[in-house]
């Protein structure tokens, strides 16, 4: 739940979208279970939100993007101690705020802890944290 300030911010804000995000997105839906009472509403649910994504306000992390996202994940995995899924998830964050950074916009995020350490490694990019 985003808080007050957050909401007011995203209710003013032209929003971007990543596409790392729709694939994490889509990973959950294809992952619940098809049989499943629910499973259709939420299927439903997120090909309605993803037809509101403008194809001009979808970010598509590019080569330079996936390199220095690889060097991110990488470093913070060895420093970190990240087990294998944490490496993973390290990299689809690093390309979403490789992204947002290299589109000259700041990333929303609820996951403060992360980000802070991503962007120790690439100062360039900037978060909000709600």
């Amino acid at each position: 739940m985003l808080s007050t300030a957050a909401a007011s911010l995203v209710d003013r804000a032209l929003l971007f979208h990543c596409t790392v995000c729709v694939a994490e997105l889509t990973t959950g839906v294809a992952n619940a279970e098809p049989s499943h009472k629910t499973w259709e509403k939420l299927r439903n649910h997120y090909a309605a939100l993803f037809a509101t994504f403008p194809a001009g306000r979808l970010l598509t992390p590019d080569p330079d993007v996936w390199a220095e996202a690889g060097l991110i994940a990488g470093t913070l995995a060895r420093t970190q101690g990240f087990q294998r899924h944490q490496r993973k998830e390290c990299l689809n964050d690093a390309l979403i705020f490789l992204s947002a950074a290299k589109a000259g916009l700041p990333l929303l995020t609820a996951n403060r802890t992360e980000f802070d350490l991503i962007q120790q490694l690439a100062p360039h990019g900037r978060f909000i944290h709600f």
